[in-house]
């Protein structure tokens, strides 16, 4: 009998979390006010290279996020003056649940809960910030950026609305770095991936930013949540910076800018 209590209770609790982050959904995706997001900056190791490199972030730094959704968000037709409005929070030392490395639906539910629970406890975003609530909350792990080394897995969850994202601790690297938040922050929208995990090869025809194009090899553009500009049908080469990304009619569909059947 407590055994069915149990779960009882636990549907229950995830029946309101997803009641919630339906309606937090609803409500960032119809484009009709700003959407506000909070980058949380982590030192993902201690050398001295992260630890300066955060303490010298700036709002600023993410400016060209701002300012290619701007655009994109006008190609669709919407004309808002800030679509997105990014807010630096203060430096975060606590470091958030590891994802399991292992599959697995169980796993995947448990893990997203600690996360959101532990978002929950460091989303301070300090004095400065007038705003108290952020719609969306991105916790940015910056790695040194050591030759040959290769970035954990970020992820982005539409449930809550977080994003954790591993990015480089490098100024040579701030332009790549912001394709990988804008990537993570669509995901938090409702965007999916559009890519094989196996080959991380574009799909074809949703993972092309230039799908009518004849012939549709090479593109010279990448599909944001595709991640790569598709060259040959076993090539593909990651963006250089966000004037090399657009947001395809997929992704566009799936995160409210264009309405199904629209152009």
């Amino acid at each position: 009998m407590f055994r069915k209590f149990r779960i009882l209770l636990l549907l229950l609790v995830l029946l309101v979390v997803a009641v919630g982050a339906w309606r937090a959904k609803v409500r960032v995706t119809s484009w009709e006010n700003p959407i506000v997001a909070a980058v949380y900056p982590i030192a993902a190791d201690t050398t001295p290279e992260t630890t300066t490199f955060i303490q010298n972030l700036k709002p600023g730094d993410f400016a060209a996020i701002e300012q290619w959704l701007k655009a994109e968000t006008e190609r669709y037709g919407h004309r808002l003056h800030v679509p997105l409005r990014i807010l630096l929070a203060p430096q975060v030392k606590a470091q958030p649940p590891q994802i399991p490395r292992e599959g697995g639906v169980l796993k995947a539910i448990v893990w997203s809960l600690k996360m959101r629970w532990w978002a929950f406890r460091h989303d301070d975003l300090g004095a400065r910030h007038a705003i108290r609530r952020p719609h969306l909350r991105l916790f940015l792990l910056y790695h040194a950026a050591t030759p040959g080394k290769t970035l954990p897995h970020s992820t982005g969850l539409k449930e809550g609305q977080i994003g954790l994202v591993h990015v480089f601790a490098a100024p040579e690297q701030t332009a790549q770095n912001a394709v990988v938040v804008a990537h993570e922050l669509l995901h938090t929208l409702g965007a999916t991936d559009k890519y094989d995990p196996r080959t991380l090869q574009p799909l074809y025809p949703e993972g092309y930013a230039e799908p009518e194009r004849q012939p549709p090899l090479p593109q010279s553009l990448a599909e944001i949540m595709a991640g790569r500009i598709p060259l040959r049908p076993d090539r593909a080469e990651i963006p250089e910076n966000l004037d090399k990304t657009r947001i395809g009619r997929v992704t566009a569909i799936e995160i409210g800018l264009l309405k199904v059947g629209g152009n």
